[in-house]
């Protein structure tokens, strides 16, 4: 008798639990976000404080970062492009003019989070920074233009003597207005500021006709492959001591001399906070475009001293941070 009840008992919990069970269950929705480089992979994840980011906003397991990178090829960013409206992905982040455009010529729909160092409004990509309209906003390195015209004044700050100063980028088309800027600077200082491209990674071959410039000191300019390859920049500057000037904290911390700029983990933050903005709702057309308002000097005083520089007193106290 005991027996039966205890099997009418558990026929009617399963009864009561049988239609929960047979309910599919609800699965997390995965985030897809897509990023578009012009450049070759850099030497270390370029993606990982982005991804960093976007954790501490509370995206775990239900998000996909995937970057394409087009080598330098305008064809292939064109492709890619493409590639990444066609994969439909929650939203890209384009890095650089030319893949924001790209992106822009592919879709103007699926939303593009700008992320670099030019003007969007001069290139027809947003209406203006307070309301972008269509579908790209984000965020720029710089507030006006780029930053080159003050790295080269801080520059001049250390070797006040020079009246020659290379420029060293790669050999793209896009790097323009970072020359034209830093060419203004030059004029306004009484320097004459040669440019020497490096082409195919030949970084050698750069150093050796900076050398026969005979300049006093060196700018590294601001492109992904100048930081990618930062340690082989650092020991050919160190190798033909030349006081250089560099894009991020990073460069100064591996051996570099000075950097006057924002904050790559800060920038990362600014992005991933647009990012969740528009995953939750928020329309790239009404998300007005950020513009940076503090920058870091960094100064590697063990790097000046086997220089043999002494960095005026003013400057260090103008430094955010200084390496002993």
């Amino acid at each position: 008798m005991m027996r039966r009840r205890c099997l009418r008992s558990l026929v009617a919990v399963a009864c009561l639990y049988l239609p929960l069970m047979a309910r599919p269950q609800e699965t997390q929705r995965v985030y897809r976000i897509g990023v578009l480089r012009p450049g070759a992979p850099p030497s270390e994840l370029e993606e990982a404080p982005l991804l960093v980011a976007l954790r501490e906003l509370g995206y775990g397991r239900g998000l996909e970062v995937e970057t394409r990178y087009a080598h330098g090829s305008p064809q292939r960013l064109t492709a890619l492009a493409k590639s990444l409206v066609d994969d439909k992905f929650d939203i890209v982040v384009a890095v650089g003019t030319v893949a924001v455009r790209a992106m822009k010529q592919a879709t103007s729909t699926m939303p593009i989070v700008m992320f670099g160092n030019f003007d969007p409004v001069a290139l027809g990509l947003v209406d203006s920074l307070s309301r972008p309209g269509g579908n790209v906003t984000g965020v720029l390195i710089a507030p006006d233009g780029t930053l080159a015209g003050k790295r080269l004044e801080l520059l001049r700050e250390v070797v006040p003597q020079a009246t020659r100063i290379a420029l060293l980028m790669p050999a793209e088309d896009m790097i323009s207005l970072q020359v034209e800027e830093t060419r203004r600077a030059a004029r306004k200082l009484g320097v004459e500021l040669p440019l020497v491209t490096v082409r195919g990674g030949d970084y050698a071959g750069a150093f050796a006709a900076i050398a026969r410039e005979r300049v006093a000191a060196l700018v590294v300019g601001s492109h992904q492959y100048l930081m990618r390859d930062r340690r082989q920049i650092i020991d050919l500057a160190a190798a033909h001591r030349l006081p250089a000037m560099y894009e991020w904290r990073e460069q100064v911390v591996d051996g570099g001399l000075m950097t006057y700029s924002t904050s790559r983990l800060e920038l990362y933050q600014r992005i991933a906070a647009y990012v969740d903005r528009i995953l939750k709702g928020a329309k790239p057309a009404e998300l007005p475009i950020e513009r940076p308002t503090t920058f870091d000097l960094v100064i590697n005083l063990k790097t000046a001293r086997a220089l043999g520089l002494t960095i005026p007193q003013s400057l260090l106290l103008r430094a955010d941070k200084v390496i002993e």
